[in-house]
């Protein structure tokens, strides 16, 4: 597959009265065409922040990139200027974000909203701007779209809003979409029609997602690739499998075994134990650390490396390095191995 986006040590740094918020501490990652790439931690972890800064649409007044590079088609777009960044947003990268109601403006009318980017990106006449959102809320599932085309978005549902959002987002066909925790603000119900969605539109216009959640049981059925982030920091990168069948940080750990099922007790359900850093004050060793059951001096002084699991999977814990101690995952998440591995092996049976 074709390198679409690299993402290279990137740094950034909030500046505010208490002093600098270290955000983003050297984060790497790569998004191939065509491909889902997952990013997921608690709130805090950096997920928003980093991808923001792809769109550079971080606050210009406190935020800086202190560091790193941001290369969209072999061009550093951490170094573009606003005008240039302004024929990029929507047009090759476009985003969707968490509360529909507060993307959408409530002035103007859905069908106008979705022409914009049209008319300015595109350089469309009105009516070919009109036919083209047309068939976008065809395309996205909104039934009635000629009536719908001009009434306003307190008209409609939380889920068909969203729909809206991710309509505007497609309309010139972006090579890279960046989805920032899309289904939150939604029921379950919902949240499924819309992954669903996402999917499919992903077939049709063949574009790369950036997929934001702090949900990794959302992860298994949207994304080819999951980043997991901690405390400024991606912490181990695979494939789904490789992250649901073989993971290898304690943080993942962690979440994996976070994650309800429907045949779980209340009384089961694990909590990671402490509190996300303080990352005005970074810790020397590995953010993890004092939260980490496993955790062995070396993660109190040093902060590992990324570590080399196979090809497509790394993971930055002082667990892999060969004189470090076998440590085996929490019965919880073997259990959750066991699980998936069976709901893909019954999945896989019945497409045959």
């Amino acid at each position: 597959m074709k390198k679409i986006l690299e993402v290279a040590d990137l740094n950034i740094s909030f500046h505010t009265f208490a002093g600098e918020v270290q955000a983003i501490r050297g984060v790497d990652f790569d998004l191939y065409e065509g491909e889902t790439l997952a990013i997921v931690g608690e709130s805090g972890s950096g997920k928003s922040v980093t991808t923001k800064s792809i769109m550079r649409l971080l606050p210009t007044g406190n935020s800086e990139i202190k560091k790193g590079k941001i290369l969209f088609e072999d061009k550093d777009i951490a170094k573009a200027s606003e005008k240039q960044m302004q024929k990029i947003r929507g047009k090759d990268i476009s985003m969707i974000f968490q509360d529909p109601m507060t993307s959408l403006n409530p002035t103007m009318t859905v069908g106008k909203q979705i022409m914009e980017p049209l008319l300015k990106h595109q350089h469309l006449s009105k009516s070919k701007a009109k036919e083209r959102a047309l068939h976008l809320l065809e395309l996205v599932g909104i039934p009635n779209p000629k009536e719908r085309l001009k009434q306003y978005p307190h008209q409609f549902s939380g889920g068909m809003r969203q729909r809206v959002v991710i309509a505007i987002a497609l309309a010139c066909a972006p090579k890279i979409l960046i989805a920032d925790e899309p289904t939150t603000a939604l029921d379950v119900t919902i949240q499924g029609q819309i992954l669903d969605l996402m999917k499919d539109l992903q077939k049709q216009i063949e574009t790369s997602i950036i997929f934001i959640t702090h949900d990794l049981g959302v992860v298994a059925n949207v994304a080819d690739r999951v980043a997991v982030m901690y405390g400024g920091k991606i912490v181990e990168i695979g494939t789904v499998d490789e992250i649901f069948y073989n993971p290898q940080h304690p943080y993942t750990w962690g979440l994996i075994s976070s994650m309800p099922s429907l045949d779980s007790k209340d009384e089961e359900l694990y909590v990671i134990p402490g509190t996300p850093p303080d990352l005005l004050h970074p810790p020397k060793g590995d953010a993890f650390a004092p939260r980490n059951h496993y955790a062995m001096k070396i993660d109190l002084e040093e902060d590992p490396p990324m570590f080399k699991v196979s090809d497509t999977h790394f993971a930055a814990t002082w667990l892999l390095h060969p004189d470090a101690p076998e440590v085996e995952p929490p019965v919880a998440v073997q259990e959750r191995m066991a699980k998936f591995q069976a709901k893909q092996a019954a999945s896989l049976k019945g497409e045959k």
